[in-house]
């Protein structure tokens, strides 16, 4: 497939994310491979104002706060093409509508993955110094390395690290943990190749015969009904004593009330980015519990790690533009497994 023509593009997102991701070169690289009238971006698909912008745009590039794309706004844009993200999941903008009228997705996920990553890596090696906990606890915090040990063991040689869901962040912690000495890092996922898992240097097994065995669980698992509380009181149970439980993918995955009750109990610890609710309620046990972490989902893209993802969506509409397989596309059948 080639291109004939220059495809039309609005940005659609909230003002506050358009301000962080497009500076003036990115929009100037935007203006090079699309023709894009004024206005260059909207945070409002139902503004009767744009009728005439968009009855004419043949691709979105949006963000998050970008409205779900359903019958009523895709009247509006009889000529859409394609949606380019420019964040990770597609799933609250995507309807059946849109994909009936074989519209074009494409996020740039594996991209956001990144940072996720690198947190959760970090998460992983405090966790085995427990040094979020000894640092909010402050009995502990006094006392020298070889006596602070409430939380567990110190130590980050020869631990075995579960992870949960070999997604685009999973395989990334996956390979990554391998610096680690002396590391083993069990992986369950059922939809996972082996062959791929154990070339990043993991070993596939299944969830109920990892979770006795890891002293960190870190979940990487997309936000699906069936994996709504996969992480419950029978798996908080399994877990060995003084085990760290990481959550940085959706706090669904957990049931919140029994992390609770194994946490207060100073058995389990854990390093939440995300929780269910998100955030919790000011009066949650866990935020008063030493051994606790909890960071209000700042783990994926922030500050000039936007900019990353602004490329790399660019990147995607210059594909598109050429007639080039897309990088990242999404397709409905894919969207049922992933986030």
């Amino acid at each position: 497939m080639t291109a004939t023509t220059t495809p039309e593009a609005l940005v659609v997102m909230s003002r506050d994310v358009f301000e962080r991701q497009f500076d003036a070169a990115r929009i100037s690289r935007l203006r090079d491979l699309a023709m894009v009238p004024d206005p260059v971006f909207t945070d409002d698909l139902d503004d009767p104002a744009l009728a005439d912008r968009l009855a004419t745009v043949e691709v979105l590039l949006t963000g998050w706060g970008a409205p779900r794309l359903d019958a009523a706004r895709l009247d509006r844009m009889p000529r859409l093409r394609a949606m380019l993200h420019c964040a990770g999941s597609v799933r609250l903008q995507v309807s059946d509508e849109f994909w009936a009228r074989g519209i074009r997705a494409a996020s740039v996920a594996d991209v956001n993955a990144v940072p996720v990553a690198e947190f959760t890596l970090a998460a992983i090696i405090f966790a085995g110094k427990k040094a979020p906990f000894i640092a909010a606890d402050p009995e502990s915090r006094r006392l020298n390395g070889l006596a602070a040990e409430r939380f567990g063991e110190l130590s980050n040689l020869g631990r075995t690290i579960g992870v949960v869901g070999f997604s685009r962040v999973g395989r990334r912690v996956v390979d990554t943990v391998q610096q680690l000495e002396d590391v083993t890092c069990l992986v369950a996922d059922p939809y996972a190749d082996p062959a791929e898992i154990a070339a990043a240097g993991g070993v596939h097994t299944t969830l109920q015969e990892l979770l006795p065995r890891v002293d960190v669980l870190s979940l990487h698992a997309p936000e699906l009904p069936s994996t709504r509380h996969m992480i419950g009181a029978g798996e908080l149970a399994a877990l060995r004593d003084h085990a760290t439980l990481i959550n940085t993918a959706r706090g669904s995955v957990i049931d919140t009330a029994a992390l609770e009750r194994e946490c207060a109990s100073g058995r389990l610890n854990a390093i939440l980015d995300v929780t269910d609710p998100e955030p919790l309620p000011a009066d949650s046990l866990l935020y008063r519990l030493p051994n606790v972490m909890i960071t209000p989902h700042l783990a994926g893209s922030l500050g000039s790690e936007l900019h990353r993802m602004t490329d790399a969506a660019l990147d995607e509409l210059e594909r598109f533009t050429a007639g080039l397989p897309l990088h990242e596309e999404v397709t409905v059948d894919a969207l049922r497994l992933i986030a």
